[in-house]
């Protein structure tokens, strides 16, 4: 769950208060669409003033952005005991979150909307990108424990790395199960994993 806008006072939040508004804005966007989608609508369905939303966040791209941002929250990454496993099975589970309709509608409108709005492409990066890239942090350091990937000495080129990798997952998941709609199932992710893993392994210095 995100942090207090900083400045802002006032009664400690509530989690459950939190939980209910961000569900209820996921909910009324796969009713609603972005265009139609108000902080009123999500405060009557939350069963909360319109007050304590906007105490919680500035507008309406904040409000979704963190609706999303909490679903992919959800995602974790187990050891499975090698590199290619623990590949696979978030990635299994990546696509298993974008079936839902409430977590395709949500990452579609707030992607869409951001061609607009620099500062809802900024709040994506920092909310979604950013805090999502652990995952890969997390996975790189276990194969590097394990031996499967070199260390890397040079922490700028580590992070640059570390954003390829993510930017390969994510952008190709996100094109086949939401742009181009087929299946991402254990066969395609068992394919992809094992490019991916021909990649980093030739990446891999001498």
């Amino acid at each position: 769950m995100r942090n207090p806008s900083p400045g802002r006072t006032g009664r400690p939040r509530s989690a459950a208060a939190d939980a209910a508004i961000l569900a209820a804005t996921r909910d009324a966007l796969v009713e609603l669409g972005w265009s139609k989608l108000t902080m009123g609508d999500v405060s009557a369905r939350a069963g909360v003033a319109k007050t304590t939303l906007y105490r919680r966040w500035a507008n309406k791209n904040e409000l979704v952005v963190d609706a999303v941002a909490e679903l992919f929250d959800a995602l974790e990454l187990p050891d499975r005991g090698s590199l290619e496993a623990d590949i696979e099975n978030v990635v299994l589970q990546f696509a298993q979150l974008l079936r839902r309709p409430e977590a395709r509608t949500a990452l579609m409108a707030v992607v869409a909307e951001s061609t607009r709005d620099e500062a809802l492409r900024d709040r994506i990066r920092t909310a979604i990108v950013d805090r999502q890239k652990r995952l890969v942090v997390l996975g790189r350091e276990r194969a590097q424990a394990r031996g499967e990937l070199p260390y890397e000495e040079d922490a700028f080129l580590a992070g640059r790395t570390t954003d390829l990798i993510f930017d390969v997952i994510a952008g190709t998941v996100v094109h086949r199960a939401l742009v181009s709609s087929e299946p991402v199932d254990e066969l395609w992710v068992a394919t992809f994993t094992a490019l991916l893993m021909h990649g980093l392994r030739g990446a891999a210095p001498a």
